[in-house]
């Protein structure tokens, strides 16, 4: 099986190594008494933080390449499990982000989606395409992720709507000015639920093409045939290559989950560094939670680019779409979570009527704008197994208005 984002490379452990420097450098000279500039240190501790994220991104994904090798799995699946694995430091980001600024690290969770969005826009638009201008999509992607998109669509619609009824009526027991504690935990159960019954048709359905059914067989050897860049010959001695073993295996996994600890706590601090700057110069929390949000992405754009470089178009296509639907799906009902167990446990301070997640023009808006995201994501999968450049074109238009209007606006 082919590397993912890591590659065989050792440019994570200079990432590892580099990032913990500049993080140690901010903590060691703050620790000393040493007075430094606040951009001085939130720029050490963000760029220091997302270098250390990165590499435990790559230890992570490395973990589960391993393991998909091992289990014969074909690059779309591992593509999309080491995405999911590289979501584990991120959400470990994020909940020091949450416990420090929860609002906005609430709405940076949301904004990342959209930044993932025009990066999927973006990216089908560098995809190899036959004479009629179309790019074939792998038939997981099709058949899985564009339920996905319509699920995510409805949810967020229906949460956006609520959102803005509750408020607009003072309705429920926070007299709609915040969701509870427990409006969290069932709306996080309810989308987790839904990413796990869908990793598990993944993995039953196309993790070989020999557990196929016939007919579903058929299909996406059909796809795999349009798609001359997905059977992109391997070096000999990349497939002779004997997978990892298990013990590395679990090796990779543990470094990933101790460094990101590390990582998000820098970055964390990071975060309220930057949004505290902003506000301070008379800008709104939007601007800075964009800001973050392109930072919180990075690491999957690290994926596509490399991916895409080595011409490892499937598992870049899994990297690009799992961005878009595992925000809804794994990030954000875990974000969720975290901020009902933070406002149950005093982490973070209730609102005046004791609810949790304030309801606002920024967390309704950045909520109820991602429909028309999902909607045209939909459509322009689910049609007919393909983009063409109009769609292209209508993804990054839809997107780019979205993140704009947020930014000037809200």
């Amino acid at each position: 099986m082919a590397g993912g984002g890591g590659g065989d490379g050792k440019t994570w452990i200079g990432l590892l190594v580099g990032g913990g420097a500049l993080v140690g450098g901010a903590m060691g000279a703050e620790a000393a008494g040493i007075e430094l500039s606040p951009w001085i240190v939130g720029g050490l501790l963000g760029l220091g933080g997302l270098l250390v994220v990165f590499g435990s991104c790559e230890a992570m994904i490395k973990a589960v390449e391993g393991a998909a090798a091992r289990l014969d799995m074909n690059e779309f699946v591992a593509g999309t499990m080491a995405g999911l694995a590289s979501n584990f430091p991120e959400l470990v980001m994020l909940a020091f982000v949450l416990a420090a600024k929860p609002r906005v690290g609430f709405i940076v969770t949301v904004l990342t989606l959209h930044v993932g969005a025009a990066a999927f826009g973006i990216y089908s638009g560098l995809l190899p395409r036959d004479a009629t201008g179309h790019a074939q999509l792998p038939a997981p992607l099709v058949k899985l992720s564009t339920d996905l998109y319509a699920c995510a669509a409805g949810v967020f619609f229906v949460t956006g709507a609520i959102m803005v009824l509750m408020n607009v009526f003072e309705a429920g027991d926070h007299r709609g000015e915040a969701l509870g504690a427990w409006d969290l935990y069932v709306l996080g159960a309810f989308l987790l639920a839904v990413q796990v019954v869908s990793v598990i048709r993944l993995v039953k359905r196309f993790s070989g093409a020999d557990e196929l059914p016939s007919e579903e067989r058929e299909s996406h050897e059909n796809v795999e045939a349009a798609e001359p860049w997905a059977t992109k010959d391997e070096p000999e001695e990349e497939e002779n290559e004997p997978p990892p073993s298990w013990a590395m295996v679990g090796f990779y996994g543990l470094l990933g989950i101790a460094t990101s600890v590390l990582g998000g706590h820098a970055v964390g601090d990071f975060a309220d560094i930057l949004v505290g700057g902003i506000t301070a110069a008379g800008y709104s929390e939007m601007i800075g939670a964009i800001i973050l949000s392109v930072f919180a992405a990075s690491g999957a754009f690290v994926m596509i680019i490399s991916a895409h470089l080595k011409g490892m178009y499937d598992i870049a296509l899994a990297s690009a779409s799992g961005q878009v639907n595992q925000v809804p799906f794994v990030v954000m009902p875990v974000a969720l979570i975290l901020l009902g167990i933070f406002g149950q446990t005093g982490v973070i301070p209730p609102t005046e009527h004791g609810g949790v997640l304030p309801i606002d023009l920024e967390t309704a808006s950045v909520v109820l704008l991602a429909f028309p995201s999902f909607v045209i994501l939909w459509k322009a999968v689910q049609d007919d197994g393909a983009v063409n450049w109009v769609e292209t074109t209508t993804m990054i238009a839809i997107f780019g208005l979205v993140i704009y209007f947020l930014a000037v606006h809200g």
